[in-house]
């Protein structure tokens, strides 16, 4: 079991960096953008999702969820790295 401390912003930002959820749904929408307008929706949408997983893994034991505010930077993070995986998605796409 992984510990998450509300206070330990870097184990956040390792959860956020290497989600896997995030990397894949931001990389993919960011391909198939035809604007950089939509960037943003895909950077949110890859955050939920990573947060999705990250819930399911609480759930199921592989994390220990402790506070709400970790949660929070968490979703934050992943929409950050969200975005910047949907930027590369956008200039490696297919033109």
């Amino acid at each position: 079991m992984i510990p998450i401390n509300s206070f330990d912003p870097m184990t956040l930002v390792f959860l956020a960096a290497l989600n896997p959820g995030v990397i894949v749904v931001a990389f993919l929408m960011g391909r198939n953008a035809d604007q950089w307008q939509k960037l943003p929706v895909a950077a949110f949408a890859a955050a939920l999702v990573g947060f999705l997983l990250y819930w399911i893994g609480a759930q199921i034991g592989v994390f220990s969820v402790h506070a709400i505010g970790g949660e929070a930077f968490l979703l934050t993070l992943g929409f950050v790295f969200g975005l910047v995986w949907a930027v590369l998605g956008y200039w490696f796409r297919a033109r």
